[in-house]
């Protein structure tokens, strides 16, 4: 790096013009390239560098770049699992959901899991919903009102959502954005965006 501040411009290029000559040379030459881990990472890295203008300097496709890169992204945030699948529910559990879905066919899968709950009995709401469908239990019948659907159109107006999305940077540095959408007439506003969502950033 240093021997290069001291180059001009354009002996920079021509180096540069006869480096890509050769490049093409060798790819008439070889066919594939054989490209390692390092490399794909490193190929990466540097497309995230340039603008997509520029990309056709490199080997592959711009599609197999962003691959590379989703690849990264992925390693980077994926963590090995303790335990593989859901765990079993023993009979004792399933003949208790079952009893209390046919003694009272009006509750929810909520109602049953807020009553499991008082009984000591941790279980998730999806798993008494299956439990219920595996003994042909139907859920509970629909009271009167609005769908949820029908409700959120008539007051969509005066409603707000927020959540999160997220923004994985070149150094595979994670960014979280805070946004929020009026749902009236789908107007989005970005609040704020940081590596690190703690509760006093949100408030």
């Amino acid at each position: 790096m240093v021997v290069l501040s001291f180059r001009s411009e354009p002996s920079k290029e021509i180096e540069l013009l006869a480096l890509r000559h050769e490049v093409a040379i060798l790819r008439r030459q070889v066919g594939r390239s054989d490209y390692q881990p390092a490399d794909r990472a490193l190929l990466a890295a540097l497309s995230r560098l340039l603008p997509r203008s520029s990309w056709g300097t490199f080997g592959v496709t711009p599609g197999t770049l962003l691959a590379w890169h989703r690849r990264l992204v992925a390693k980077r945030w994926t963590y090995p699992r303790r335990s593989r699948g859901r765990p079993s529910i023993d009979d004792e559990t399933t003949g208790l959901v079952v009893r209390l879905a046919e003694e009272n066919p009006r509750w929810g899968y909520r109602r049953i899991q807020g009553e499991l709950l008082k009984l000591g009995v941790r279980i998730a709401a999806s798993t008494i919903a299956q439990i219920m469908k595996d003994h042909n239990l139907g859920p509970a019948p629909r009271r009167h009102g609005p769908t949820w659907r029908q409700f959120l159109r008539a007051q969509a107006s005066g409603v707000v959502a927020t959540d999160f999305f997220h923004v994985d940077t070149v150094l595979l540095k994670r960014l979280y954005v805070l946004f929020f959408i009026e749902l009236g007439h789908r107007r989005i506003w970005i609040t704020g965006v940081t590596a690190h969502p703690g509760a006093a950033w949100v408030t």
